[in-house]
């Protein structure tokens, strides 16, 4: 696949970029992007919640009632979860909700991803995605000269810029990231992948690993 590659002002370049099929022209695999989405939203939870158990309540263990003929459950304290302001059957604990998922599952994942991307025209190369300042006003600028301001975008850089993600922090639906960075979870939640052009050859790298 090959695309023009534009400037920050919206303009053609005259440089084209030759995306590498195997990576951006796939068949989409809908199963391992659930299964990759499924884990990287596992991996944002806390895991910290946490309601008292039975033994860690204070209270009165004296036997309230008799254990038969009362016509109700037995209940042996003031903790019985069967009483109102008893401790919790079974509640939940502090866990970890990760789980693993192999390389290649990952890999494949991020390849289908790229590639809804791809085919539906909704990727956008860059030469260079640069600000000599953190401008919000030059990150607006830039958006509405490639007419996708109001869309959300991903931006892929190579490596860490700080003007770049100072500028784009306070836009609503704009995320930057690196080509390190890169996951299947915010390609498929941004409608338009804006890409520099050298963080091409850092994906493919980054597959080819």
């Amino acid at each position: 696949m090959e695309l023009n590659i534009y400037n920050i002002k919206g303009e053609d370049t005259g440089k084209k970029v030759v995306l590498n099929d195997s990576i951006y022209c796939i068949e989409p695999n809908d199963h391992v992007i659930y299964l990759d989405v499924k884990q990287y939203l596992a991996n944002q939870r806390q895991g910290t919640h946490k309601a008292k158990q039975r033994s860690e309540m204070s209270g009165s263990t004296r036997k309230l009632g008799r254990q038969k003929g009362g016509g109700g459950a037995r209940r042996g304290d003031i903790n019985s979860p069967v009483l109102v302001g008893g401790a919790r059957v079974f509640g939940p604990v502090p866990r970890d909700y990760g789980f693993k998922l192999n390389k290649k599952v990952k890999q494949l994942a991020r390849k289908s991803a790229l590639s809804y991307k791809a085919k539906d025209g909704n990727i956008v190369v860059l030469d260079s995605v640069n600000f000599e300042v953190p401008k919000t006003k030059d990150f607006v600028a830039m958006v509405k000269s490639l007419n996708v301001a109001d869309k959300k975008l991903l931006i892929i850089l190579p490596e860490q810029n700080k003007n770049v993600y100072l500028s784009a922090r306070n836009i609503k639906g704009a995320e930057v990231i690196t080509v390190s960075e890169l996951n299947t979870y915010s390609v498929l939640n941004a409608s338009v992948l804006l890409i520099e052009e050298s963080a091409v050859e850092g994906i493919e790298k980054q597959f080819n690993a």
